[in-house]
């Protein structure tokens, strides 16, 4: 028989794993709906909990960005680093950019509100440079050897997959996911000059 101090530090436990987990879920939920900034008072209200429970779980709103990073980064990894099944070039560019689209219209609002703050937050600025990084050399691994050396092109692959381009189409452009693709694929198609779906 358990005793009864256990059962309530087990409860305790419990309802504190909750409460993160609440405090993190109302986060993306406002982040998703286009609150850019949430406030802590925001989320508070969301998740439906005190204000000083979200800073007993996060000592400050950078910690809570960070979680909610990485649970959408959960989400979106599968999609962009899966190895290629292509055994073609051409094949594998078509993969990117299939790929990226989906993961980023997934990313869109939350990496959209994370930029807002990164110039803050030293786990942003990491994550951010990391994704650059990443996706920089994806770009390079679909390509032949030969096209991976001239800088130019490698340049403007980079560019036109990038998340900023899809940000762009996607927002500033106001195309639809399907006409952003579609955008990407075109450009992609003409700077490689060949036919991309």
């Amino acid at each position: 028989m358990q005793k009864p101090e256990t059962v309530e530090v087990d409860g305790r436990r419990i309802r504190g794993q909750t409460n993160r987990r609440k405090i993190v879920d109302a986060m993306i939920a406002l982040v998703s709906e286009g609150v850019l900034t949430p406030s802590a008072q925001e989320v508070a209200a969301r998740a439906n909990v005190g204000l000083r429970t979200v800073f007993r779980h996060f000592d400050d709103m950078d910690s809570l960005y960070s979680e909610m990073s990485a649970q959408i980064s959960k989400r979106v990894l599968p999609a962009i680093t899966a190895a290629f099944v292509a055994t073609d070039w051409r094949g594998r560019i078509e993969e990117l950019i299939e790929r990226r689209s989906e993961a980023f219209e997934m990313m869109l609002p939350f990496k959209s509100a994370a930029d807002v703050i990164r110039h803050k937050s030293k786990f942003l600025t990491e994550g951010h440079e990391e994704l650059v990084k990443f996706s920089r050399a994806r770009v390079i691994e679909a390509l032949p050897g030969e096209m991976r050396k001239r800088r130019g092109l490698v340049e403007a692959l980079d560019l036109l997959l990038s998340f900023e381009a899809w940000r762009r189409l996607r927002r500033d452009q106001k195309l639809s996911a399907a006409q952003a693709k579609q955008a990407v694929a075109t450009a992609v198609g003409a700077v490689l000059k060949i036919n991309v779906s």
